[in-house]
């Protein structure tokens, strides 16, 4: 079953990512990486020699990897128990990421000797931009060296507002980062269904996506997953954000032992997302849409609201009505219209104490009221990303 594809060739144009992708982001859950006895060899045996497979085939790959918790729970014999404290988590991280990378090095080696790095990431790394850059940058000297490497998140360090979620949206971030061609999503299901298949017996696999709308969000409901905490909808959510990019994204069964030959041959397997038509988010915008998390909103009168959403205009404080939320200079902040909905967001030429006191006012008298003016602009539009609040996505100007 082919969904929303709007073309007759759709099937020929899926193969032809497939056949056209050089960088490959692979991303491998907890619920396929591991078992009641922790780390599953065999499994990452069959990963490794897959990759391998892509590897030699001339492709790139960067592996974004789970199972740390897992593999440190399983060596301390430390059972899940509800309500379990951040700090335990941490520890069990702190044990079990050395394990994980162990098993991968030593099954890499069996498999054309391949070389391997680890690369561990909060959002903070992200979120600076030049810390951004620099893990890029570390990413592609790996490439030129011939090494695989693999990323995780940070556990042992990270709390609640340094997360990314989940490590769906990790290997998406990673795959805009990178511009990498496709981003491929291993799990426990096989594939998202047109309805519940344990409820309805007419529900049927959906192979091709074209555009991920309300429709297919419905759809992430479902289908579950026992083990992870990324299910079904943060893997919807993590396509959106590739195709957003102008990269595909691919959700289906790791647990199938030649899943990457069988979907680089064509076979019909899981779920594969086309890249969004049109307009393509990129670098620095894409940066302030996806990776920074607003420190506060901007509420703007309907004439200001006009003038970025239909002229691309950069924002001036004679537009800005109310200020919500404390930040600074460069911050990432909302722009809401008076309904009170997010048309923008952007980076904040002034901070919030000094705004209050120019809000409403014009450019010219910015010097006046704060002894300096820095930018005649609140939010330039080359800071600026528009919202498309239909499909509640990113869109450039």
């Amino acid at each position: 079953m082919t969904f929303q594809v709007p073309r007759d060739d759709g099937l020929f144009y899926r193969q032809t990512l497939f056949d056209q992708a050089k960088t490959v982001v692979l991303k491998v859950g907890s619920a396929v990486l591991t078992t009641a006895d922790g780390l599953n060899i065999d499994f990452i045996d069959t990963l490794c020699h897959q990759v391998a497979f892509l590897r030699a085939s001339g492709r790139q790959v960067i592996l974004v990897s789970s199972g740390a918790v897992a593999a440190g729970r399983k060596r301390l014999q430390v059972y899940r128990q509800p309500g379990e404290e951040l700090r335990v988590k941490q520890a069990l991280a702190a044990v079990g990421q050395s394990l994980l990378m162990q098993a991968y090095e030593q099954r890499f080696a069996h498999h054309n000797k391949q070389q391997v790095a680890q690369i561990l990431l909060t959002h903070t790394d992200l979120s600076q931009r030049d810390r951004y850059l620099n893990v890029r940058n570390t990413i592609l000297t790996l490439f030129e060296f011939g090494v695989v490497p693999i990323i995780n998140e940070n556990d042992t360090v990270s709390v609640q507002e340094l997360r990314f979620g989940d490590n769906d949206t990790l290997g998406a971030l990673i795959t805009n980062m990178i511009g990498a061609d496709m981003y491929i999503m291993l799990t426990d299901v096989d594939s998202l269904y047109t309805a519940n298949p344990a409820e309805d017996a007419t529900a049927r696999p959906v192979y091709t996506v074209a555009a991920i709308d309300s429709t297919i969000e419905t759809m992430a409901g479902n289908t579950s997953s026992l083990l992870g905490t990324g299910g079904m909808q943060s893997k919807i959510r993590a396509a959106k954000m590739v195709a957003a990019y102008g990269g595909s994204s691919f959700i289906g069964p790791g647990r199938n032992k030649h899943i990457l030959q069988e979907l680089f041959s064509g076979d019909m397997v899981g779920t594969f997302f086309l890249p969004e038509k049109g307009k393509k988010i990129r670098g620095k915008k894409h940066w302030i849409a996806h990776v920074l998390r607003p420190s506060g909103a901007l509420y703007l009168d309907a004439g200001a609201c006009r003038a970025i959403v239909e002229r691309g205009k950069s924002l001036l404080p004679s537009g800005i009505t109310r200020i919500e939320g404390t930040f600074d200079v460069g911050a990432s902040v909302q722009c809401r219209c008076p309904g009170g909905q997010v048309v923008a967001t952007g980076l904040t030429n002034y901070a919030s104490a000094d705004l209050e006191r120019i809000r409403g006012r014009k450019s010219a008298e910015i010097s006046g009221i704060l002894g300096f003016r820095d930018s005649d602009e609140i939010i330039h539009r080359d800071n600026l990303v528009l919202f498309d609040e239909k499909l509640k996505s990113p869109e450039i100007f």
